[in-house]
Protein backbone atom coordinates (compact mmCIF):
# COMPACT_ATOMS: atom_id res chain seq x y z
CA UNK A 1 0.00 0.00 0.00
CA UNK A 2 1.32 3.20 -1.08
CA UNK A 3 2.21 5.64 2.18
CA UNK A 4 0.68 8.98 2.44
CA UNK A 5 3.86 10.61 4.28
CA UNK A 6 4.91 11.91 0.86
CA UNK A 7 2.37 13.32 -2.16
CA UNK A 8 1.58 10.68 -4.54
CA UNK A 9 3.59 11.04 -7.88
CA UNK A 10 1.12 9.41 -10.13
CA UNK A 11 -2.42 10.53 -10.18
CA UNK A 12 -2.89 6.74 -10.06
CA UNK A 13 -2.09 6.69 -6.26
CA UNK A 14 -4.40 9.01 -5.50
CA UNK A 15 -7.45 6.81 -5.62
CA UNK A 16 -5.68 3.25 -5.36
CA UNK A 17 -3.93 4.21 -2.09
CA UNK A 18 -7.77 4.85 -0.44
CA UNK A 19 -9.19 2.06 -2.55
CA UNK A 20 -6.24 -0.09 -0.34
CA UNK A 21 -6.86 1.30 2.84
CA UNK A 22 -10.00 0.71 3.08
CA UNK A 23 -10.02 -2.91 1.94
CA UNK A 24 -6.93 -3.22 4.46
CA UNK A 25 -10.15 -1.87 7.23
CA UNK A 26 -12.17 -4.22 5.77
CA UNK A 27 -10.36 -7.63 6.06
CA UNK A 28 -8.92 -6.21 9.32
CA UNK A 29 -11.22 -8.44 11.81
CA UNK A 30 -13.37 -9.55 9.26
CA UNK A 31 -15.03 -12.49 10.79
CA UNK A 32 -15.62 -10.67 14.05
CA UNK A 33 -14.68 -14.04 15.85
CA UNK A 34 -17.09 -15.63 13.64
CA UNK A 35 -19.92 -13.78 14.62
CA UNK A 36 -23.04 -13.25 13.37
CA UNK A 37 -26.33 -10.87 13.50
CA UNK A 38 -30.03 -10.98 12.85
CA UNK A 39 -29.61 -9.01 9.94
CA UNK A 40 -26.77 -10.66 8.61
CA UNK A 41 -28.62 -13.72 9.17
CA UNK A 42 -31.03 -12.96 7.15
CA UNK A 43 -28.96 -12.94 4.41
CA UNK A 44 -26.87 -16.01 5.22
CA UNK A 45 -30.35 -17.84 4.72
CA UNK A 46 -31.52 -16.53 1.86
CA UNK A 47 -28.63 -16.72 0.21
CA UNK A 48 -28.85 -20.62 0.45
CA UNK A 49 -32.57 -21.14 -0.89
CA UNK A 50 -32.85 -21.70 -4.58
CA UNK A 51 -33.94 -18.51 -6.78
CA UNK A 52 -37.52 -19.98 -6.95
CA UNK A 53 -37.70 -20.16 -3.15
CA UNK A 54 -36.11 -16.59 -3.21
CA UNK A 55 -38.95 -15.62 -5.75
CA UNK A 56 -41.77 -16.60 -3.59
CA UNK A 57 -39.93 -15.13 -0.39
CA UNK A 58 -39.54 -11.56 -2.04
CA UNK A 59 -43.49 -12.13 -2.33
CA UNK A 60 -44.14 -12.10 1.24
CA UNK A 61 -41.22 -10.21 2.93
CA UNK A 62 -38.06 -7.98 2.14
CA UNK A 63 -38.30 -7.72 -1.34
CA UNK A 64 -36.68 -3.97 -1.02
CA UNK A 65 -33.73 -6.23 -0.21
CA UNK A 66 -34.29 -9.16 -3.57
CA UNK A 67 -31.95 -7.68 -5.94
CA UNK A 68 -29.33 -8.43 -3.14
CA UNK A 69 -30.05 -11.29 -2.28
CA UNK A 70 -29.93 -12.83 -5.27
CA UNK A 71 -26.34 -11.57 -5.44
CA UNK A 72 -25.45 -12.93 -2.52
CA UNK A 73 -27.26 -16.44 -3.82
CA UNK A 74 -24.68 -16.29 -6.77
CA UNK A 75 -21.92 -15.49 -4.67
CA UNK A 76 -22.84 -18.46 -1.77
CA UNK A 77 -23.79 -20.80 -5.04
CA UNK A 78 -19.77 -20.19 -6.46
CA UNK A 79 -18.22 -19.73 -2.70
CA UNK A 80 -19.45 -21.48 -0.31
CA UNK A 81 -21.74 -19.77 2.64
CA UNK A 82 -19.21 -18.22 5.46
CA UNK A 83 -18.46 -14.89 6.72
CA UNK A 84 -15.86 -13.95 4.29
CA UNK A 85 -18.31 -14.84 1.58
CA UNK A 86 -20.58 -12.78 3.46
CA UNK A 87 -18.83 -9.71 3.73
CA UNK A 88 -16.26 -9.26 1.38
CA UNK A 89 -18.28 -7.73 -1.37
CA UNK A 90 -18.74 -5.14 1.29
CA UNK A 91 -16.00 -4.13 1.79
CA UNK A 92 -14.67 -4.21 -1.95
CA UNK A 93 -18.16 -1.62 -2.61
CA UNK A 94 -16.65 0.50 0.40
CA UNK A 95 -13.12 0.56 -1.53
CA UNK A 96 -14.65 1.50 -4.78
CA UNK A 97 -16.91 4.39 -2.77
CA UNK A 98 -13.21 5.44 -1.13
CA UNK A 99 -11.68 5.52 -5.06
CA UNK A 100 -14.39 7.74 -6.36
CA UNK A 101 -14.25 9.99 -3.28
CA UNK A 102 -10.68 10.37 -3.62
CA UNK A 103 -10.90 11.10 -7.58
CA UNK A 104 -13.98 13.84 -7.31
CA UNK A 105 -11.67 15.27 -4.20
CA UNK A 106 -8.81 15.24 -6.76
CA UNK A 107 -10.36 16.62 -9.70
CA UNK A 108 -11.98 19.44 -7.72
CA UNK A 109 -9.20 20.26 -4.96
CA UNK A 110 -6.20 18.70 -5.87
CA UNK A 111 -4.50 15.78 -5.20
CA UNK A 112 -4.14 16.74 -1.49
CA UNK A 113 -7.63 17.17 -1.13
CA UNK A 114 -8.54 14.06 -3.00
CA UNK A 115 -5.99 11.35 -0.96
CA UNK A 116 -7.25 13.23 2.12
CA UNK A 117 -10.81 12.71 1.21
CA UNK A 118 -10.28 9.12 0.55
CA UNK A 119 -8.11 7.98 3.42
CA UNK A 120 -10.74 10.02 5.78
CA UNK A 121 -13.86 8.36 4.11
CA UNK A 122 -12.19 4.32 5.42
CA UNK A 123 -11.96 5.93 9.11
CA UNK A 124 -15.51 7.13 9.82
CA UNK A 125 -16.96 5.14 12.30
CA UNK A 126 -19.97 3.93 10.42
CA UNK A 127 -18.05 3.01 7.03
CA UNK A 128 -16.09 0.83 9.92
CA UNK A 129 -19.27 -0.44 10.61
CA UNK A 130 -21.23 -1.24 7.36
CA UNK A 131 -17.45 -2.31 6.19
CA UNK A 132 -17.69 -5.35 7.28
CA UNK A 133 -22.01 -5.73 7.22
CA UNK A 134 -23.88 -8.51 4.83
CA UNK A 135 -26.02 -6.10 3.83
CA UNK A 136 -26.60 -3.77 0.57
CA UNK A 137 -25.67 -0.38 2.28
CA UNK A 138 -21.68 -0.44 1.29
CA UNK A 139 -22.90 -1.22 -2.35
CA UNK A 140 -25.61 1.53 -2.20
CA UNK A 141 -22.52 3.81 -1.21
CA UNK A 142 -20.38 2.04 -4.22
CA UNK A 143 -23.21 2.86 -6.81
CA UNK A 144 -23.26 6.48 -4.84
CA UNK A 145 -20.20 7.19 -5.23
CA UNK A 146 -20.23 6.35 -9.20
CA UNK A 147 -23.24 8.04 -10.31
CA UNK A 148 -21.60 11.66 -8.35
CA UNK A 149 -18.45 10.83 -9.79
CA UNK A 150 -20.51 10.75 -13.63
CA UNK A 151 -22.26 13.34 -12.90
CA UNK A 152 -18.45 15.85 -11.63
CA UNK A 153 -17.58 14.47 -15.59
CA UNK A 154 -20.41 15.66 -17.03
CA UNK A 155 -20.05 19.06 -15.44
CA UNK A 156 -16.62 19.35 -16.27
CA UNK A 157 -17.63 19.04 -19.79
CA UNK A 158 -16.38 15.16 -20.38
CA UNK A 159 -18.97 12.96 -20.84
CA UNK A 160 -20.16 11.56 -24.18
CA UNK A 161 -23.45 9.36 -24.17
CA UNK A 162 -21.89 6.39 -22.47
CA UNK A 163 -21.44 8.28 -19.19
CA UNK A 164 -24.80 9.19 -18.58
CA UNK A 165 -26.19 5.85 -19.60
CA UNK A 166 -23.49 4.67 -16.81
CA UNK A 167 -25.06 7.24 -14.59
CA UNK A 168 -28.88 5.94 -15.13
CA UNK A 169 -27.14 2.40 -14.82
CA UNK A 170 -25.84 3.34 -11.40
CA UNK A 171 -28.99 5.54 -10.10
CA UNK A 172 -30.96 2.31 -10.86
CA UNK A 173 -28.92 -0.43 -9.27
CA UNK A 174 -28.80 1.56 -6.01
CA UNK A 175 -32.24 2.17 -6.52
CA UNK A 176 -32.87 -1.59 -6.42
CA UNK A 177 -30.19 -2.32 -3.89
CA UNK A 178 -32.14 0.21 -1.53
CA UNK A 179 -34.47 2.35 -3.16
CA UNK A 180 -33.98 4.95 -0.30
CA UNK A 181 -30.43 5.92 -2.45
CA UNK A 182 -33.15 7.74 -5.02
CA UNK A 183 -32.23 10.78 -2.45
CA UNK A 184 -29.25 10.93 -4.44
CA UNK A 185 -30.72 12.86 -7.24
CA UNK A 186 -31.71 16.01 -5.34
CA UNK A 187 -28.50 15.88 -3.93
CA UNK A 188 -27.37 15.99 -7.45
CA UNK A 189 -30.02 18.29 -8.72
CA UNK A 190 -29.16 20.85 -6.28
CA UNK A 191 -25.00 20.46 -7.40
CA UNK A 192 -26.28 21.32 -10.74
CA UNK A 193 -28.60 24.58 -9.73
CA UNK A 194 -25.43 25.29 -7.63
CA UNK A 195 -22.93 25.24 -10.74
CA UNK A 196 -25.39 26.86 -13.11
CA UNK A 197 -25.44 23.85 -15.52
CA UNK A 198 -25.97 24.25 -19.11
CA UNK A 199 -29.15 22.78 -21.04
CA UNK A 200 -27.43 19.94 -22.08
CA UNK A 201 -26.15 18.86 -18.84
CA UNK A 202 -30.00 19.43 -17.23
CA UNK A 203 -31.57 17.64 -20.52
CA UNK A 204 -29.56 14.68 -20.22
CA UNK A 205 -29.34 14.33 -16.47
CA UNK A 206 -33.30 15.01 -16.53
CA UNK A 207 -33.55 11.91 -19.13
CA UNK A 208 -31.30 9.51 -17.13
CA UNK A 209 -33.25 10.17 -13.88
CA UNK A 210 -36.13 10.13 -15.04
CA UNK A 211 -35.44 6.67 -16.81
CA UNK A 212 -33.91 5.10 -13.35
CA UNK A 213 -36.67 6.30 -11.62
CA UNK A 214 -39.03 4.97 -13.35
CA UNK A 215 -37.32 1.51 -13.23
CA UNK A 216 -37.31 1.79 -9.52
CA UNK A 217 -40.89 2.75 -9.34
CA UNK A 218 -42.33 -0.67 -9.45
CA UNK A 219 -40.26 -1.45 -6.41
CA UNK A 220 -41.10 1.02 -4.39
CA UNK A 221 -44.97 0.42 -5.52
CA UNK A 222 -44.88 -2.67 -4.20
CA UNK A 223 -42.64 -2.70 -1.01
CA UNK A 224 -45.00 -0.18 0.57
CA UNK A 225 -47.64 -3.66 0.52
CA UNK A 226 -44.72 -4.33 3.06
CA UNK A 227 -44.43 -1.42 5.23
CA UNK A 228 -44.76 -3.21 8.92
CA UNK A 229 -41.40 -4.81 8.30
CA UNK A 230 -40.35 -1.52 9.07
CA UNK A 231 -43.06 -0.92 12.20
CA UNK A 232 -40.54 -1.35 14.81
CA UNK A 233 -38.26 1.67 14.07
CA UNK A 234 -39.41 4.13 16.92
CA UNK A 235 -40.83 7.36 15.94
CA UNK A 236 -38.39 10.63 15.16
CA UNK A 237 -36.99 12.11 18.95
CA UNK A 238 -34.66 15.04 19.23
CA UNK A 239 -31.78 13.00 20.36
CA UNK A 240 -31.69 11.31 17.05
CA UNK A 241 -31.01 14.63 15.53
CA UNK A 242 -27.73 15.03 17.32
CA UNK A 243 -25.44 12.38 15.05
CA UNK A 244 -27.14 14.06 11.84
CA UNK A 245 -26.39 18.00 13.40
CA UNK A 246 -22.54 16.83 13.98
CA UNK A 247 -22.17 15.79 10.64
CA UNK A 248 -23.92 18.84 8.83
CA UNK A 249 -21.61 21.20 11.07
CA UNK A 250 -18.69 20.04 10.41
CA UNK A 251 -19.68 19.64 6.69
CA UNK A 252 -20.99 22.86 6.52
CA UNK A 253 -16.70 24.28 8.42
CA UNK A 254 -15.92 22.43 5.10
CA UNK A 255 -17.96 24.02 2.69
CA UNK A 256 -17.44 27.69 3.91
CA UNK A 257 -13.47 26.67 3.78
CA UNK A 258 -13.95 25.66 0.05
CA UNK A 259 -14.92 29.31 -0.52
CA UNK A 260 -17.72 28.05 -2.52
CA UNK A 261 -19.01 30.35 -5.23
CA UNK A 262 -22.29 30.46 -6.93
CA UNK A 263 -21.57 28.95 -10.34
CA UNK A 264 -18.38 26.95 -9.87
CA UNK A 265 -17.81 23.41 -9.66
CA UNK A 266 -16.04 22.69 -6.18
CA UNK A 267 -15.90 19.97 -3.64
CA UNK A 268 -18.61 22.41 -1.63
CA UNK A 269 -21.19 22.65 -4.73
CA UNK A 270 -20.67 18.54 -4.68
CA UNK A 271 -20.01 17.22 -1.01
CA UNK A 272 -22.46 19.48 1.00
CA UNK A 273 -25.85 18.54 -1.00
CA UNK A 274 -24.74 15.16 -1.02
CA UNK A 275 -24.25 15.26 2.66
CA UNK A 276 -26.79 17.34 3.96
CA UNK A 277 -29.97 16.35 1.05
CA UNK A 278 -30.53 13.17 2.21
CA UNK A 279 -30.26 13.44 5.82
CA UNK A 280 -32.41 15.80 5.50
CA UNK A 281 -35.23 13.80 2.81
CA UNK A 282 -35.14 10.98 5.51
CA UNK A 283 -36.28 13.14 8.34
CA UNK A 284 -38.79 14.82 6.48
CA UNK A 285 -40.44 11.03 5.69
CA UNK A 286 -39.32 10.01 9.44
CA UNK A 287 -42.11 12.81 10.52
CA UNK A 288 -44.81 11.02 7.99
CA UNK A 289 -43.50 7.41 9.05
CA UNK A 290 -40.55 6.62 11.56
CA UNK A 291 -38.21 5.55 9.35
CA UNK A 292 -35.20 7.31 10.70
CA UNK A 293 -31.99 4.58 10.67
CA UNK A 294 -28.72 6.17 9.77
CA UNK A 295 -28.27 3.37 7.05
CA UNK A 296 -30.87 3.67 4.77
CA UNK A 297 -28.83 7.29 3.81
CA UNK A 298 -25.10 5.60 4.36
CA UNK A 299 -23.82 7.02 1.26
CA UNK A 300 -24.61 10.76 2.17
CA UNK A 301 -20.41 9.50 4.03
CA UNK A 302 -19.32 10.58 0.24
CA UNK A 303 -20.16 14.26 0.87
CA UNK A 304 -18.76 14.27 4.40
CA UNK A 305 -15.26 12.77 3.22
CA UNK A 306 -15.31 15.37 0.58
CA UNK A 307 -15.78 18.10 2.79
CA UNK A 308 -13.26 16.39 4.98
CA UNK A 309 -10.35 16.11 2.53
CA UNK A 310 -11.13 19.56 1.39
CA UNK A 311 -10.40 21.21 4.86
CA UNK A 312 -7.04 18.99 4.80
CA UNK A 313 -6.25 20.16 1.29
CA UNK A 314 -6.49 23.93 2.65
CA UNK A 315 -3.96 23.20 5.25
CA UNK A 316 -1.33 21.57 2.86
CA UNK A 317 -1.57 24.65 0.50
CA UNK A 318 -1.60 27.10 3.03
CA UNK A 319 1.62 25.71 4.80
CA UNK A 320 3.21 24.95 1.43
CA UNK A 321 4.69 28.68 0.81
CA UNK A 322 6.46 29.02 3.90
CA UNK A 323 6.93 25.28 4.78
CA UNK A 324 7.28 23.25 1.93
CA UNK A 325 8.71 20.03 3.10
CA UNK A 326 6.51 20.73 6.26
CA UNK A 327 3.64 20.72 4.47
CA UNK A 328 3.80 17.31 3.16
CA UNK A 329 3.67 15.73 6.81
CA UNK A 330 0.14 17.97 7.29
CA UNK A 331 -1.90 15.06 5.79
CA UNK A 332 0.06 12.35 7.82
CA UNK A 333 0.47 13.57 10.79
CA UNK A 334 -3.67 14.12 10.55
CA UNK A 335 -4.19 10.50 9.47
CA UNK A 336 -2.43 9.29 12.36
CA UNK A 337 -3.96 11.64 14.73
CA UNK A 338 -7.40 10.22 13.74
CA UNK A 339 -6.03 6.48 13.45
CA UNK A 340 -5.11 6.83 17.49
CA UNK A 341 -8.46 9.02 18.52
CA UNK A 342 -10.87 6.67 16.49
CA UNK A 343 -9.15 3.26 17.07
CA UNK A 344 -11.14 2.36 20.85
CA UNK A 345 -14.29 2.63 17.80
CA UNK A 346 -12.28 0.37 15.13
CA UNK A 347 -11.42 -2.21 18.43
CA UNK A 348 -15.18 -2.10 19.16
CA UNK A 349 -16.60 -2.43 15.58
CA UNK A 350 -14.92 -5.58 14.98
CA UNK A 351 -16.02 -6.71 17.83
CA UNK A 352 -19.26 -9.53 18.20
CA UNK A 353 -20.24 -7.46 20.50
CA UNK A 354 -20.21 -4.85 18.73
CA UNK A 355 -23.76 -6.15 17.08
CA UNK A 356 -27.52 -6.52 18.91
CA UNK A 357 -26.87 -10.32 18.94
CA UNK A 358 -24.68 -13.00 17.51
CA UNK A 359 -27.28 -16.30 16.24
CA UNK A 360 -24.07 -18.54 15.94
CA UNK A 361 -22.95 -18.05 19.57
CA UNK A 362 -25.93 -19.39 20.89
CA UNK A 363 -26.16 -22.41 18.22
CA UNK A 364 -23.17 -24.00 20.33
CA UNK A 365 -25.22 -23.85 23.59
CA UNK A 366 -27.83 -25.57 21.78
CA UNK A 367 -25.85 -28.36 20.56
CA UNK A 368 -24.63 -28.95 24.25
CA UNK A 369 -27.90 -28.57 26.37
CA UNK A 370 -30.31 -30.86 24.23
CA UNK A 371 -31.38 -34.02 24.89
CA UNK A 372 -32.97 -37.11 22.89
CA UNK A 373 -36.81 -36.19 22.80
CA UNK A 374 -36.15 -32.56 23.91
CA UNK A 375 -38.11 -29.74 21.94
CA UNK A 376 -37.83 -26.46 20.67
CA UNK A 377 -39.54 -23.44 20.90
CA UNK A 378 -38.37 -19.83 19.69
CA UNK A 379 -39.47 -16.48 21.18
CA UNK A 380 -40.42 -14.35 18.97
CA UNK A 381 -40.29 -16.70 16.36
CA UNK A 382 -38.12 -14.59 14.66
CA UNK A 383 -35.17 -16.09 16.59
CA UNK A 384 -35.69 -19.26 14.48
CA UNK A 385 -32.96 -17.57 12.54
CA UNK A 386 -30.55 -19.39 14.54
CA UNK A 387 -32.10 -22.74 13.54
CA UNK A 388 -31.84 -21.59 10.08
CA UNK A 389 -28.10 -20.79 9.89
CA UNK A 390 -27.18 -23.52 12.12
CA UNK A 391 -29.84 -26.30 11.50
CA UNK A 392 -26.92 -29.27 12.74
CA UNK A 393 -27.71 -27.70 16.26
CA UNK A 394 -31.03 -28.23 16.38
CA UNK A 395 -30.86 -32.28 14.73
CA UNK A 396 -33.09 -34.45 17.12
CA UNK A 397 -34.84 -31.35 18.77
CA UNK A 398 -38.74 -30.79 17.41
CA UNK A 399 -39.98 -27.78 16.77
CA UNK A 400 -43.03 -28.04 18.26
CA UNK A 401 -44.46 -25.04 17.07
CA UNK A 402 -43.71 -24.92 13.65
CA UNK A 403 -46.30 -25.95 11.05
CA UNK A 404 -44.29 -24.35 7.92
CA UNK A 405 -40.94 -24.05 7.43
CA UNK A 406 -39.59 -20.44 6.41
CA UNK A 407 -38.31 -21.87 3.32
CA UNK A 408 -41.40 -23.70 2.40
CA UNK A 409 -43.38 -21.08 3.55
CA UNK A 410 -41.48 -18.36 1.71
CA UNK A 411 -40.82 -16.21 4.98
CA UNK A 412 -37.91 -15.61 7.06
CA UNK A 413 -39.22 -17.07 10.38
CA UNK A 414 -41.91 -19.82 9.46
CA UNK A 415 -45.48 -20.54 10.20
CA UNK A 416 -46.24 -20.82 13.43
CA UNK A 417 -49.61 -22.91 14.34
CA UNK A 418 -52.19 -21.00 16.62
CA UNK A 419 -51.31 -20.28 20.43
CA UNK A 420 -54.30 -23.66 21.60
CA UNK A 421 -52.19 -26.02 19.39
CA UNK A 422 -48.67 -24.60 20.77
CA UNK A 423 -50.16 -24.97 24.44
CA UNK A 424 -51.32 -28.56 23.83
CA UNK A 425 -48.26 -29.83 22.30
CA UNK A 426 -46.13 -27.97 24.92
CA UNK A 427 -48.22 -29.59 27.58
CA UNK A 428 -47.29 -33.01 25.78
CA UNK A 429 -43.29 -32.14 26.17
CA UNK A 430 -41.48 -33.69 29.30
CA UNK A 431 -38.33 -31.24 28.11
CA UNK A 432 -38.31 -27.90 26.31
CA UNK A 433 -35.57 -25.72 25.10
CA UNK A 434 -36.42 -22.21 24.63
CA UNK A 435 -34.36 -19.75 22.14
CA UNK A 436 -35.07 -16.27 22.82
CA UNK A 437 -33.22 -12.86 23.30
CA UNK A 438 -31.56 -11.80 26.51
CA UNK A 439 -32.75 -9.55 28.58
CA UNK A 440 -30.91 -6.74 27.62
CA UNK A 441 -32.01 -6.57 24.23
CA UNK A 442 -35.14 -8.27 24.47
CA UNK A 443 -38.59 -6.28 23.88
CA UNK A 444 -41.89 -7.05 25.52
CA UNK A 445 -43.72 -10.18 24.72
CA UNK A 446 -46.98 -9.67 22.57
CA UNK A 447 -49.09 -11.44 20.68
CA UNK A 448 -51.35 -14.32 21.42
CA UNK A 449 -48.75 -16.81 20.23
CA UNK A 450 -45.80 -15.31 22.05
CA UNK A 451 -47.82 -14.33 25.54
CA UNK A 452 -48.38 -17.95 25.96
CA UNK A 453 -45.64 -19.10 25.49
CA UNK A 454 -43.98 -17.68 28.07
CA UNK A 455 -47.32 -18.05 30.48
CA UNK A 456 -47.37 -22.13 29.88
CA UNK A 457 -43.69 -21.96 30.46
CA UNK A 458 -43.95 -20.14 33.84
CA UNK A 459 -46.72 -21.75 35.03
CA UNK A 460 -46.10 -25.59 34.01
CA UNK A 461 -42.23 -26.14 33.84
CA UNK A 462 -39.30 -25.34 35.48
CA UNK A 463 -36.03 -23.85 34.28
CA UNK A 464 -33.12 -26.06 35.07
CA UNK A 465 -30.81 -24.55 32.91
CA UNK A 466 -30.01 -21.02 31.07
CA UNK A 467 -27.16 -19.44 29.19
CA UNK A 468 -27.04 -16.04 27.41
CA UNK A 469 -24.07 -14.37 24.76
CA UNK A 470 -23.88 -12.23 22.71
CA UNK A 471 -27.66 -11.14 23.13
CA UNK A 472 -29.06 -14.66 22.61
CA UNK A 473 -30.32 -16.80 25.40
CA UNK A 474 -30.84 -20.53 25.55
CA UNK A 475 -32.97 -22.13 28.56
CA UNK A 476 -33.92 -25.23 29.69
CA UNK A 477 -37.24 -26.04 31.10
CA UNK A 478 -38.55 -29.27 32.41
CA UNK A 479 -42.04 -29.88 33.37
CA UNK A 480 -42.90 -29.65 37.23
CA UNK A 481 -43.94 -33.40 38.51
CA UNK A 482 -46.97 -31.94 40.33
CA UNK A 483 -48.15 -30.70 36.22
CA UNK A 484 -47.52 -33.72 34.54
CA UNK A 485 -50.57 -35.79 33.61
Amino acid sequence: MASPTAAPRRPVLVWLTPMLWTVAFGLWGLSRQNSVWRDEAATWQVAQRSTAEIGRMLENVDVVHGCYYLLMHGLFSCFGAGTTTLRLPSVLAMAVAAGCVAVIGHRLAGKWAGLAGGLAFGLLPAVQFYLQEGRPYALVAAGAGLSTLLLVTALQGRARTVHWVAYGLAVLVCGLLNWFSLMVLPAHLATLLWTRAGRGVWTRWAAASAAATTGVLPLVLFSRSQSTQVSWIPPLTWHMLIGPAILLAIGGVGALLDRPRAGRLSVAAVGLPLLALPQIGLIGLSLIQPLFLDRYVLFSLLGLALLIGALVGRAVRAAEPRFPRASRWVLPTVVALALVALLPQSLAKRSPVSRVDDVLAIASDVRRMKEPGSAVLFLPSARRDTKSVSPDAFAGLRDIALTQSPKSSGTLKGVEADAGRIRAAMLSQRRILLVADAPGVARPVNGARDEMKAAVLKEHFTAVADEQVRGRRVTVYERRASAAH
